[in-house]
């Protein structure tokens, strides 16, 4: 099993039972006991487990998402493609605005060589794109959140505010026919609205996952998306109801 695998297995085992041996998980994951103890070392240095005698017990809150270093590696090949369609999508000297997620990072990573104007919404994306030649980088201001790096508060949305751009694109952890699109933490709804709010091409990317979520904040509703980026793992009534509301579905 790789690394980034085993790290998933071992956050889904802490989840249903809190504490977990090096002697559980070598034989769970047929990987020897040295590997297993330096993937909890690693995972305790993200803050999702404290490590003790033979083991680990989880500092994990129920419903709380894994840190970003685990995320990213969740469905990375669907994001990926996700990337590699938004890519598609976007024509050169098109100015965009990149949320912030794990999927967005990816889509950062397939943009990164294109000639356009990007403005990330947090530090990682801000990262993948800084080396990039042909990439005019437009950093907003604001407060960063502690973990996914994301940018927030007043000088944040001041920044969008000022800006009118070709698309928005936007990552969500919930998207629904009925609830629209949902953050987890309220300090980036008000973002993401300013967002979508800049800009005249409004596109959703999220791995079908998503369509079975509903996070705290509500962004908007889905009829004032233009387009949902998505794999066919998302439910199918679900996309029915999407499409039905004048919204186009792209299946990666």
């Amino acid at each position: 099993m790789e690394g980034s695998n085993r790290h998933l297995d071992i956050i889904e085992q802490l989840r249903t039972t809190e504490r977990v041996t090096v002697a559980e998980l070598a034989a769970r994951t047929g990987c020897s006991e040295m590997t297993i103890r330096r993937d909890l070392d690693q995972l305790a240095e993200q803050g999702v487990l404290r490590r003790v005698r033979g083991g680990a017990v989880s500092l994990l809150l129920r419903g709380e998402a894994p840190p970003f270093a685990v995320r990213e590696h969740e469905a990375a090949d669907v994001k990926r493609r996700i990337g590699a369609k938004i890519n598609e999508l976007v024509a050169d000297g098109e100015s965009v605005i990149l949320d912030s997620g794990t999927t967005a990072l990816h889509v950062a990573h397939a943009l990164a060589h294109r000639r356009i104007t990007a403005i990330p919404l947090d530090l990682h994306s801000v990262n993948a794109l800084s080396g990039a030649p042909d990439v005019r980088l437009l950093v907003p201001g604001g407060q960063m959140l502690p973990g996914t790096l994301s940018l927030a508060g007043y000088l944040t949305e001041n920044a969008l505010r000022a800006l009118r751009v070709d698309t928005a694109i936007l990552a969500v952890c919930g998207l629904s026919a009925r609830h629209g699109l949902t953050a987890p933490d309220l300090a980036e709804v008000p973002i993401k609205q300013t967002a979508l709010a800049a800009a005249q091409r409004k596109i959703a990317v999220c791995d079908g996952s998503k369509f079975s979520r509903t996070g705290l904040g509500h962004v908007c509703s889905v009829t004032e998306l233009d387009a949902i980026v998505t794999d066919d793992s998302a439910p199918s009534s679900e996309l029915e109801k999407i499409e039905a509301a004048g919204v186009t579905v792209i299946l990666v």
